[in-house]
């Protein structure tokens, strides 16, 4: 593999989580990644545990990049996390507008990612590289396709360094993504997110919940292997090898895997990508 690679960590909930997270952090540090991030909670729910998360990876001697969500959010309670963040030693963050929890009224300060990301340039100026959410397939929510790109636009504007896409199967989604920014005068790096395939009905919820499309293909090939766990880690591990190659093959500025806290399906795909 000769270009960066990143890897995504959600915060575990148990000691037990924990420790499995502590072995499979060590698995992938083999692969020598640019930065860790860790994830955070619909409404700030895991701020605790992407902190401490955030922390053991610095400790381990690798960058580590904190989510940061502002849904529900005040200017004086994200001033106190990025103090907190910086004392930490965290230089880099994926700032982004989150998710509401559950039952949880509109609220806060902040109301879209762009204005999280103009809060933390005023108040920090350079001190943190803020990555920030594409959708190559456009968010679930967005009300057009055009004002779903306009929304990515701002965000750069606002002060992103660069990108990290929701993960796709689809090369072409992120091909046309990229073109249709650039055209928008955005040029910041664009990463590929990447979601390794190791479950069917975990990856089939996850991608109706975020709008990331499986092509039909894909979906009837894992459906016809039903409970075949290991023609199903199998395929997906031969599809999205060829993914990270073909993105690779293309210039792409690093790929960023989705790792659901496990390292042998993002290993194995790294391992296959054997220097150009």
């Amino acid at each position: 593999m000769n270009i960066p690679v990143s890897f995504e960590f959600f915060p575990p909930k148990t000691p037990e989580g924990a420790d499995k997270l502590r072995a499979t952090r060590q698995a992938l540090y083999a692969h020598r990644p640019e930065f860790c991030s860790v994830t955070f909670g619909a409404g700030g729910s895991t701020q605790e545990g992407t902190f401490s998360t955030v922390k053991a990876i610095l400790g381990e001697g690798v960058a580590a990049a904190s989510h940061f969500s502002c849904v529900g959010a005040t200017k004086a309670t994200v001033r106190e996390q990025l103090a907190a963040l910086r004392a930490m030693g965290v230089q880099r963050l994926v700032a982004l507008r989150g998710d509401l929890p559950s039952g949880y009224g509109a609220g806060g300060e902040f109301h879209y990612a762009s204005d999280l990301v103009t809060f933390i340039r005023n108040e920090t100026g350079d001190a943190f590289h803020i990555e920030v959410a594409a959708y190559p397939e456009i968010h679930p929510q967005a009300r057009s396709a055009e004002a779903d790109l306009q929304a990515f636009a701002a965000k750069v504007r606002a002060g992103a360094d660069s990108a990290i896409t929701q993960y796709f199967f689809n090369a072409d989604a992120y091909f046309r993504f990229v073109d249709d920014v650039q055209r928008l005068g955005v040029r910041v790096p664009v990463v590929p997110g990447i979601m390794p395939i190791t479950s069917s009905t975990q990856l089939m919820r996850f991608s109706d919940a975020c709008g990331a499309e499986i092509p039909r293909w894909i979906r009837l090939r894992l459906q016809g292997f039903g409970d075949d766990t290991a023609s199903i880690r199998s395929f997906g591990l031969d599809v999205m090898t060829a993914l990270c190659d073909q993105l690779r093959a293309s210039g792409v500025p690093g790929i960023h895997f989705y790792t659901m806290n496990q390292a042998a399906a993002t290993s194995e795909i790294i391992r296959r990508l054997k220097p150009a």
